[in-house]
């Protein structure tokens, strides 16, 4: 699918929200078709003609909260508050700095913290995404383009919904199965969905876990997925052993593969070994503090632009003046909590 970057669009065209569909269901189309209105945007992610997620720009979150509070009477591992961590970490940024994709991040949150599984994932997207789909086939003017690559490249994928039957039963209404239990529970109240047989109906999700990506590009299932390539490599420097376990055991080791070195010096080297994708940095380390190492590295080539966050007690404005001026990404004060650190990781991993 090709089309014109955004920025060529002077004007709002007319759109055909069904044909737009239609022509990402390809098996050869992998990425995100963006389309942009007066009243908000439309996220629509692809891998290989399926549909893995689908989220609309305005109150995104409000529809995960309705959707799991409707899946909290069926999941016990859900804690009550668990709106409120998820606002704390993913609706509100750092500085006032939207985190990238926030909604699906604080789904893979939720199943890395195990309070939903893989499969419970795949029903809440697929109520989602029909949910926004929804409102997407009623856009009658607005921009678009097709991104052949999204954030959501190297996240898990929980759920394949089959784009092509749905644009095939939104062709051919009569051809939609009425058939199916409970309808007014869809999110499209049986104007799109698939025979249960095709995959579509949660009871099928429930018996068939979601094929996840593996680091081969063959599909596993969730049993076999502690055997998937880790996602972002960050490199942490600090002379405690302790915050560097303690960092660790924040991180979930199937997105995230840490590399801890308490030595500023050895570190160095390191990380131009290993040309991780985002450094955490302490500030009071002996031989080579946290400033000289961070002024060091912008001076490589290969990290002009790595995101580099100082670890630090002081919050001062003399110390975050010696952070700018040696170009660190941001910073995060000890003591922090798990919640912190993801904030911080996900606002400068893109």
């Amino acid at each position: 699918m090709k089309t014109l970057p955004i920025s060529r669009y002077r004007f709002f065209q007319k759109l055909q929200p069904l044909s737009l569909l239609k022509r990402i269901t390809n098996k050869s189309v992998t990425g995100c078709l963006e389309v942009f209105s007066t009243s908000g945007s439309w996220s629509i992610y692809i891998e290989e003609g399926k549909l893995i997620y689908a989220c609309y720009s305005e109150q995104m979150f409000e529809a995960i909260y309705r959707h799991l509070q409707h899946l909290s009477q069926q999941i016990s591992t859900l804690p009550r508050g668990i709106h409120e961590q998820l606002r704390a970490i993913f609706e509100t940024g750092i500085d006032n700095e939207a985190i990238p994709n926030p909604d699906y991040l604080a789904i893979c949150w939720l199943v890395n913290q195990k309070y939903i599984t893989p499969s419970q994932a795949a029903i809440l997207i697929e109520q989602l995404s029909l949910e926004v789909l929804e409102s997407f086939l009623k856009i009658e003017e607005g921009s678009y383009e097709f991104i052949p690559e999204s954030f959501l490249d190297d996240l898990p994928k929980f759920c394949r919904l089959n784009l092509r039957l749905l644009v095939e039963q939104c062709q051919n209404p009569d051809s939609v199965h009425t058939d199916r239990p409970n309808p007014e529970t869809s999110p499209l109240r049986g104007k799109i969905q698939l025979p249960a047989s095709q995959g579509n109906g949660t009871q099928f999700l429930r018996q068939n876990p979601p094929l996840l990506p593996s680091a081969n590009g063959n599909r596993v299932t969730p049993s076999s997925q502690s055997n998937n390539k880790k996602t972002y490599t960050i490199f942490c420097i600090d002379d405690s052993p302790a915050v560097l376990n303690l960092i660790k055991g924040f991180l979930d080791e199937q997105i995230f593969s840490v590399i801890g070195v308490t030595d500023s010096l050895k570190a160095l080297m390191a990380i131009l070994r290993t040309k991780p994708d985002l450094i955490l940095l302490d500030v009071a380390m002996p031989n080579l503090d946290g400033y000289e190492l961070c002024s060091l590295l912008r001076k490589h080539s290969h990290f002009k632009n790595t995101p580099v966050i100082m670890v630090t007690g002081k919050t001062g404005l003399i110390d975050r003046a010696k952070a700018k001026i040696v170009r660190a990404s941001g910073y995060i004060s000890k003591p922090f909590s798990q919640g912190d650190l993801l904030k911080v990781i996900f606002q400068h991993i893109v």
